[in-house]
C-alpha cells in the first residue's frame, strides 16, 4: 500500500528524479545490455507507461539521468584565480566519479558491450553538452579573456588533470586535496606555460 500511494502521489520533478535515480543503480547493477524500462520501473516503483510517455527507451532514460546529473565547473566570473579554479574543477570531479552518476559511467565505460552501445551518445549528448572535462571549461574561460592562447589547450592538456585524477582513482584511493593542487601546479600550469601562476611559498 505505501508503494501504492507513493506512486499516486509522485508527480513532476519528484518522479522524475526517482526514475533517474532508479536508473542510475540499475545500469550499476544489470549493465546497458540489460537495462530494460521494467526493471527500472520496478527500482522506481513507477509503471513502464509512466516512463514510456517521456522516453522512447531504457537507454534514453539513462542519458536523461546522466546529463541532469552532471556538474558543471562555474569559474570565477573575475577570472582571477586560475590555480584555485582548476582546483576545483578536480575537486568537482573527485565529487562526481564517488556520486551515483560517477559510478554508473564508470560501469558503463568498462563495460565493452555497454561502452560499444552508449558511448558515443554519452559523450556526444551529455559531457560535450555540459561543457566537456571539468578543468577545459575552467581553462576555456581564462583563454577567451586573454590570459594565455587558446592553441595551448591541446586534446592532451584538456585531458591532463582528469587523466591523473582517474589514475589515483583506479589505484584505489580518491586523491587528496593536495594530490589535486599537485596536479594542478605540477601538470597542468606548465603545459599552458603558466608555472607563474603556482603560490610564491612553494
Amino acid at each position: 500500500m505505501g508503494a501504492s500511494n507513493r506512486r499516486t502521489r509522485r508527480r513532476g520533478q519528484e518522479l522524475i528524479d526517482a526514475i533517474h535515480a532508479a536508473v542510475l543503480e540499475e545500469v550499476v547493477e544489470v549493465g546497458v545490455g540489460r537495462l530494460t524500462m521494467e526493471g527500472i520501473g520496478r527500482r522506481a516503483a513507477t509503471a513502464r507507461t509512466t516512463l514510456y510517455r517521456r522516453w522512447p527507451d531504457p537507454i534514453e532514460v539513462l542519458l536523461d539521468a546522466l546529463y541532469h546529473s552532471h556538474p558543471v565547473e562555474e569559474p570565477t566570473l573575475a577570472a582571477d584565480d586560475l590555480r584555485g579554479d582548476l582546483i576545483r574543477s578536480l575537486q568537482l570531479m573527485v565529487t562526481w566519479t564517488l556520486s551515483p552518476a560517477g559510478r554508473a559511467v564508470a560501469a558503463i565505460l568498462t563495460d565493452p558491450k555497454g561502452a560499444a552501445k552508449i558511448s558515443d551518445a554519452l559523450f556526444e549528448r551529455v559531457f560535450a553538452r555540459r561543457g566537456g572535462t571539468f578543468t577545459s571549461t575552467v581553462l576555456r574561460h581564462y583563454a577567451e579573456r586573454g590570459h594565455f592562447p587558446a592553441a595551448r589547450i591541446t586534446p592532451v592538456v584538456a585531458d591532463i588533470g582528469e587523466a591523473l585524477v582517474t589514475k589515483r582513482l583506479i589505484d584505489g584511493a580518491p586523491p587528496t586535496d593536495a594530490d589535486l593542487a599537485d596536479i594542478v601546479d605540477q601538470a597542468i600550469l606548465p603545459a599552458i606555460g603558466l608555472a607563474d601562476h603556482l603560490p610564491q611559498d612553494r
